[in-house]
């Protein structure tokens, strides 16, 4: 119960800070993808399970505060499949290691963009996909990739205590 309350919190406060504090540090209007990120790094940390019901939160919150109006559950369905397919990798997971966490960042961000450029552009007759490529799904990447190397030790930390707090079970008088 307390892992759930907590996810939930920590959805929350990811979704705030990358709607106020990291828009602002928007360089060349683009932002980190930090619900991305949660979404990646609890499913690799974690495994399928909890990927995915991670990228469903934060990918509802996605779609409830920022989606189009007659699609709602498109990001929920997307943020659901990248955080369970980043939890296939969980048997791979080492501690200290942010080599695999950031290379499964960058993958899953250029997926991202590149679904949500065939989803929601492509099929509006706008076919400028490198231009695309170009000026928004690398540069994204890049910028969500290096943000990575900070927040991913924080939410490592955030999952060793959560887990430790497991293991010991309730404490008998």
């Amino acid at each position: 119960m307390r892992r759930k309350i907590t996810l939930a919190v920590l959805i929350l406060i990811v979704f705030i800070l990358q709607g106020t504090i990291f828009q602002t540090l928007a360089i060349a209007s683009i932002s980190p993808n930090l619900l991305l990120v949660l979404t990646v790094s609890f499913g690799f940390m974690r495994g399928k399970r909890e990927g995915l019901f991670v990228g469903f939160f934060c990918g509802l919150l996605i779609d409830i505060f920022y989606g189009y109006e007659n699609a709602i559950g498109f990001y929920a369905l997307l943020y659901m499949y990248i955080g369970f397919l980043n939890g296939f990798l969980y048997k791979v997971f080492y501690d200290d290691d942010i080599k695999v966490p950031m290379l499964l960042v960058g993958v899953s961000d250029v997926a991202y963009g590149l679904v949500v450029y065939g989803i929601q552009f492509l099929l509006r007759g706008r076919l400028d996909v490198f231009g695309y490529l170009y000026r928004i799904i690398v540069p994204e990447m890049v910028y969500t990739v290096l943000i990575t190397v900070i927040f991913y030790r924080i939410l490592f930390w955030l999952n060793r205590k959560l887990t430790e707090t497991e293991w010991e079970g309730p404490r008998l008088p």
